[in-house]
């Protein structure tokens, strides 16, 4: 375990880890690998989705209403750390230091899919890290030492494909009979071998295409010719999810009732990891890019039927005063959706988007309903901000957010907001799914030569993407009552689906499938995985520019300079204080470390824009 890792669990430790053993106080031997693996999957899942919520700033696809907080500045790429101890903590504390716990008992019991899924999410882990901050300890990470080595990116990548290869070994054994299956306590998979195969297989793929960067040749792990290799990666997906029935996919749900996460923020363990730090806020937004992707992708004239379900609604009243252009309004006249916030202007400057409150008996404007407290920005309410509802943490009657602040069914029903479709309490956590393995293949494929295979592909994974959404939007029109009153909620036809993507799906270029599987990610650091990749490039992520605030802000010149984009994060505060030897050892093997900066290379306001190893054509 690293040592700030260490550190932390002590004081909450100290209390319940004895000496010898107590019928009455846990020990690291009382916990089987049966019970490891739902707690090793929570908080890996937090990890990374909890990372999800920079890198959409960051991409700009979502954006927030202040200039000076922590979210407001990653808009506009102004900030150098937010998250950074979060993601790393969860990951040390909460998950890795179980892993080999587990496998190792799990091997001693002959449970060799146990064993499997350990070394899976050993890989999955370790390639967020290396995502993420570049370099960091893997092979030395979790044994006894305190302040463990650093390993480069490459040997990070190295350790991964290497967990990966165990995984699909164990993976495809049989067990023994007698011994525990994968079942109750795998809220990933649900016991299904089948699926944490496949999960496995694109995982493996998703890290080859990484390399899209380096020379093109034949991969080779024991050789370390790490090399991009499309028919490695095709043969790895020809493994991966077929359909959507194979997606791995982790179902919250909004229960009053559940465990409390302990190690964390406190909150049910039942809830989605994006409710708690995006769908609870009443200030984030959806950009005029987001909008512009949605409504009239590559200029297209359809619009997206997807559009509906993730843009945010608000409850509101159609009247000849209403202005028809700027937003989308329900067939009944009930609902209007949100407009786009446009980071390539300086809007943020004004003071908007302020933000929208609910006036419950008319004092603030004359009437009951939603206004914004502001004389120069009173018609800002037509920005829906992307919050929200439940019965587990809101006491109301549904999911939508009623802002007059009543519970149950005593809420004011015009005084409602959607939220989106990623971030509710309930909203599924796509792990693996067949829609990503497609984009992957239409990429591959595309830069092959074959047109044909790539616009194959390219369909399947928009029709896949749009159907897993529609399994989740009846699942919750069946749970609550009248719901589908509001058009966030109401599935989508087969005939909106065909058409759409009949209508998106001629002269498909790498930039279409590129921004369609951006769409269909949601929420995912392979988002900016993919626009580290192709350099932030707007040929390849359609509507993409740098945020226009960036020219106007001097610390968001000094953290990405001119002519770089955001490439990695800053190391945790944690490494910096406790492991500050090893952090300047590795900093020699770093190009564009700033050895002479004081503590260390890593304290420079500029890390930001240094490449991580698999975002740059080097071997080494």
């Amino acid at each position: 375990m690293l040592g700030a890792a260490a550190l932390l669990m002590l004081p909450s430790c100290s209390d319940w880890l004895e000496v010898n053993d107590s019928p009455n106080s846990p020990t690291d031997s009382a916990a089987p690998y049966s019970k490891r693996l739902g707690h090793i999957e929570f908080y890996t899942n937090h990890a990374y989705m909890i990372g999800t919520q920079p890198v959409n700033y960051m991409c700009g696809i979502i954006t927030q209403n202040s200039r000076t907080n922590n979210q407001g500045c990653m808009a506009q790429w102004a900030v150098t750390s937010w998250r950074s101890t979060t993601c790393y903590q969860w990951w040390f504390v909460g998950a890795a230091c179980n892993i080999q716990p587990m496998i190792d008992d799990a091997m001693a019991n002959s449970a060799y899919h146990y064993v499997g899924a350990g070394h899976l999410i050993l890989a999955y882990g370790t390639a967020l890290m290396n995502d993420l901050y570049g370099e960091m300890p893997a092979y030395d990470a979790l044994g006894s030492n305190v302040t463990p080595k650093y390993d480069t990116g490459k040997d990070m990548f190295k350790y991964v494909m290497e967990q990966l290869e165990l995984a699909i070994e164990y993976l495809e054994m049989e067990q023994p009979h007698g011994t525990v299956a994968l079942g109750a306590n795998d809220y990933w998979g649900n016991g299904d071998v089948n699926k944490w195969r496949k999960f496995a297989y694109l995982l493996k793929a998703r890290q080859l295409n990484k390399l899209t960067k380096k020379a093109s040749g034949k991969f080779d792990l024991e050789s370390e010719n790490f090399v991009y290799d499309p028919d490695l990666i095709l043969e790895c997906l020809s493994k991966a999810q077929q359909s959507n029935a194979d997606n791995m996919v982790i179902n919250h749900t909004d229960s009053p009732d559940g465990t409390l996460d302990n190690l964390g923020w406190g909150e049910q363990v039942l809830y989605a990891p994006l409710f708690s730090c995006v769908g609870m806020n009443s200030n984030i937004y959806f950009t005029q890019q987001m909008v512009d992707n949605l409504t009239n992708f590559a200029g297209c004239g359809v619009e997206d039927p997807r559009a509906d379900r993730i843009l945010p609604w608000a409850r509101s009243g159609k009247s000849g005063t209403a202005v028809e252009n700027e937003v989308k309004w329900s067939a009944d006249g009930k609902w209007r959706r949100t407009k786009g916030l446009d980071m390539h202007t300086l809007i943020r400057t004004t003071g908007s988007p302020y933000s929208t409150a609910w006036d419950a008996n008319g004092s603030k404007h004359g009437k009951v309903g939603f206004y914004c407290d502001s004389e120069t920005n009173p018609g800002d309410t037509l920005y829906v901000h992307q919050t929200s509802g439940g019965k587990g943490y809101y006491k109301q009657k549904d999911l939508l957010y009623y802002m007059d602040g009543q519970k149950g069914n005593t809420a004011n029903d015009a005084s409602a907001v959607s939220g989106t479709f990623y971030t509710r309490c309930s909203s599924p956590g796509y792990l693996a799914t067949y829609a990503e393995a497609c984009f992957i293949k239409a990429e591959v494929l595309m830069k092959k030569g074959d047109q044909s295979g790539a616009t194959a592909a390219y369909k399947a994974g928009i029709k896949a993407n749009m159907d897993a959404m529609n399994t989740r939007l009846k699942s919750w029109c069946s749970e609550y009552a009248d719901l589908d009153r509001c058009p966030s909620y109401v599935p989508m036809t087969d005939t909106e689906i065909n058409n759409y993507v009949e209508a998106v799906s001629s002269n498909v270029t790498l930039g279409k499938i590129m921004t369609q599987k951006q769409i269909a990610l949601g929420f995912s650091i392979e988002i900016w995985n993919d626009m580290r990749r192709y350099d932030f490039d707007g040929q390849y992520f359609l509507n993409f520019e740098r945020p226009a605030e960036w020219a106007v802000n001097n610390s968001s010149q000094q953290i990405i300079p001119e002519g770089c984009v955001p490439r990695r994060w800053q190391l945790s505060s944690h490494e910096l204080n406790y492991n500050q030897a090893n952090v300047i050892e590795i900093g020699k093997k770093v190009p564009g470390a700033n050895l002479n900066y004081l503590p260390t290379w890593n304290h420079d306001p500029a890390v930001p824009s240094i490449p991580v190893w698999w975002d740059t054509a080097a071997a080494d």
